[in-house]
């Protein structure tokens, strides 16, 4: 495959293999010169595209937010729900979305990796809070659903909580111990007057990845 000729799908291959790698040997097994030789593509045709692991990583988070911001949109848009009910349906099109699982897989430890973590925080602050959280907490607000004050700070408070404090690849920790963050997860969001927000379904899928990490 010429190196320039066909840069998208030049890109999309150097992608995929490396998720596929990723998948099968973990992040830190998985060296460079493995995704050269998975793609059959020279040295200069991965450079040309990718000066590093780390940046065939980062393209790939940015890949799967993009495919996660799509199905998150249809939630947020969903005229049938009110805020409540909508805060809820779009934590769980999130947690049990494919890509959520495959996120797990695919990523290191973020504490070992900060730049992931630094990237991952920023997408919560720039994208996720602001533009699908504020919203929803404000039509609860408006509609009644949701007994609280200031979204937008409440979104950010509600992203860092879920996707740090609640993240296995953070801070990890055993199934009672997950399951007592989310019930205390639970307590701080009805203080703040969001009550009964994780429902036995999301407490169970956030064990199940925390029994995951544990496996892996």
């Amino acid at each position: 495959m010429a190196r320039n000729k066909y840069p998208e799908e030049t890109v999309k291959l150097i992608l995929d293999v490396a998720t596929h790698l990723f998948v099968e040997k973990g992040y830190d097994a998985t060296s460079l010169q493995d995704i050269i030789n998975e793609t059959n593509l020279s040295k200069g045709a991965i450079y040309h595209h990718f000066s590093s692991k780390e940046e065939i990583f980062e393209a790939i988070f940015h890949r799967i937010g993009e495919e996660n911001t799509s199905a998150l949109a249809k939630v947020r848009d969903d005229k049938s729900l009110n805020g409540l009910e909508k805060l809820r349906a779009i934590f769980k099109a999130a947690l049990f979305n494919s890509n959520q699982s495959l996120m797990l897989t695919v990523t290191p430890c973020l504490l070992d990796n900060p730049r992931f973590l630094a990237m991952q925080i920023a997408q919560l602050y720039q994208i996720v809070a602001p533009k699908f959280i504020q919203p929803i907490l404000q039509q609860g607000i408006d509609d009644g659903s949701i007994q609280a004050t200031n979204p937008h700070e409440l979104a950010e408070a509600i992203m860092v909580l879920s996707n740090v404090w609640l993240n296995p690849l953070v801070s990890m920790t055993d199934e009672a111990g997950m399951r007592n963050r989310c019930e205390t997860f639970n307590d701080l969001l009805q203080g703040v007057g969001i009550n009964q927000f994780l429902d036995d379904e999301m407490i169970k899928g956030y064990i199940s990845y925390c029994k995951s990490q544990h496996t892996a």
